[in-house]
């Protein structure tokens, strides 16, 4: 049975991570979700879109993770504090791993991360939480990379 995940988001990215979550992991996409102000339309990749402030009710912590899937906004700025608000809710934040990305450290790695196609990390690698891995870099053996960041390609 696959575990229920609501995207937090409704542009590009949120396209890109819900294609991920859908053909590469254990979890069902059933939402997504934005502030009020935030949304253009009722659905987004044929789910409902949920306003934010709404979202404990309408899916709770209890039975719903959720992914913060916004980009680079303000710095990172905008997802980290997406993020917060949403541990502070008691929400679960899994990581995205692509099956596609060598993925040989045996470290800590905290949660909401998108770590996507074709990156090798080492051995003794550590990341932190709600960082972006776009496609195609190597970490390098005994990197950390702490929270909040997005590292493009190559």
């Amino acid at each position: 049975m696959k575990k229920k995940l609501v995207i937090i988001g409704n542009t590009s990215n949120a396209k890109l991570v819900h294609y991920y979550f859908t053909n590469d992991s254990n979890y069902e996409v059933v939402a997504f979700s934005v502030d009020q102000k935030f949304i253009l339309k009722e659905r987004f990749c044929e789910l409902p879109v949920i306003p934010l402030e709404k979202l404990e009710k309408t899916y709770p912590a209890s039975n719903f993770d959720v992914f913060v899937a916004i980009g680079y906004t303000n710095m990172n700025k905008v997802r980290e504090g997406l993020y917060k608000r949403l541990k502070s809710k008691g929400y679960r934040l899994p990581n995205y791993i692509s099956s596609k990305c060598s993925f040989l450290s045996n470290e800590t790695i905290g949660d909401n991360n998108l770590i996507l196609e074709d990156n090798t990390i080492q051995p003794f690698v550590k990341i932190g939480s709600n960082n972006v891995l776009w496609s195609g870099n190597h970490i390098g053996h005994d990197v950390i990379i702490k929270d909040h960041c997005f590292i493009t390609s190559r």
